[in-house]
């Protein structure tokens, strides 16, 4: 087993883009980090740089592809090689409803024979690492003989990784927003799932709030992947290199992150895009700090009025507290 992420940054619809990544990389120098789903189609015929596009010191990196067809989703595995991804993740896990009408996302778990095809196609198509991200099963599912069943054909097709959402999907009656909280988590049957892939990688995703908690994880599996908890708190990801991957413990310089940030937005605006675009995913980065509520109020006024500079952010940071102390309410 080579493919080794201790931890991982889910890939998010409408949050993980490139300026996400482009912040939680100044966070972690190590984590792996994954785009928003791009749908295959998307990426043979759509505007490539706009949806494929992203920093080169965002690696390493990952591409989450959406499909049904082996071999639209191959062709988009080489665009994505081409333009420098370090892997290439099969979505088999999302349950919204544009996914359904399209026949993947989680709807594939009823059909692990085809995610394998999928799987075969990408793998002869690309020379980096393929994997699957996917559920612990879908509707009335036994999640025991569904998960097995999927893992055994990815693996045997190829994948080099499964990362398992420990929650069910359930495909009507459950918004895409109710299905990562209403289904309760099944930790113990991604432990079981580890324990009869002893040489594969395995990880595990959902519900994960703390690093604390990604540790615990790895006591039992390979991987963890934070989602919700590192978009809205992302200063989270500041302590990774250090607690998973033996980088010397720091204190974070802030600052410096905040002058990166700057500048990248600045380039941003140079190339016709907005400040908001950027300073959206940094809301929550000083959650609990003094300060942390005006921070957050001028990303979410000033930040976003017409031909708001990268001053912004400068003056956003100027009123938080790093020395600590209670949030005000």
């Amino acid at each position: 087993m080579t493919y080794r992420h201790p931890l991982a940054v889910a890939p998010m619809m409408d949050w993980t883009d490139r300026h996400c990544r482009f912040l939680h990389r100044q966070l972690t120098r190590r984590a792996l980090l994954y785009t928003e789903m791009v749908v295959a189609e998307a990426a043979i015929h759509g505007a490539r740089e706009r949806l494929l596009g992203f920093d080169r010191t965002e690696h390493p990196v990952a591409l989450q592809l959406g499909g049904s067809d082996p071999q639209k989703l191959a062709e988009a595995a080489r665009i994505g090689e081409g333009f420098g991804y370090d892997e290439i993740n099969l979505n088999v896990g999302c349950p919204s409803d544009r996914v359904q009408s399209g026949t993947f996302g989680a709807c594939l778990m009823k059909t692990p024979e085809l995610v394998a095809q999928f799987v075969t196609a990408m793998k002869s198509a690309v020379a980096i690492p393929v994997t699957v991200k996917c559920r612990i099963g879908v509707d009335d599912q036994d999640t025991e003989v569904a998960l097995d069943s999927l893992a055994d054909m990815v693996h045997a097709a190829g994948a080099d990784a499964l990362w398992v959402h420990a929650r069910k999907a359930w495909l009507e009656g459950l918004s895409p927003k109710e299905n990562r909280e209403i289904p309760p988590l099944d930790y113990e049957r991604v432990y079981r799932l580890k324990g009869r892939n002893e040489n594969r990688f395995i990880g595990i995703n959902g519900g994960i709030q703390t690093l604390q908690d990604a540790s615990a994880h790895l006591d039992h599996v390979d991987g963890a992947m934070l989602g919700r908890a590192a978009y809205h708190t992302p200063g989270i990801l500041a302590g990774v290199d250090s607690a998973f991957y033996g980088a010397p413990a720091r204190d974070f310089d802030f600052a410096a992150l905040i002058d990166a940030m700057a500048a990248y937005a600045a380039r941003h605006i140079a190339n016709g895009g907005r400040l908001g675009h950027v300073t959206r995913h940094m809301v929550g980065l000083f959650h609990g700090l003094p300060g942390a509520r005006r921070w957050r109020q001028i990303l979410s006024t000033d930040a976003t009025r017409p031909g708001a500079g990268p001053d912004v952010l400068h003056a956003a940071f100027a009123a938080v507290d790093l020395t600590g102390g209670e949030e005000a309410a």
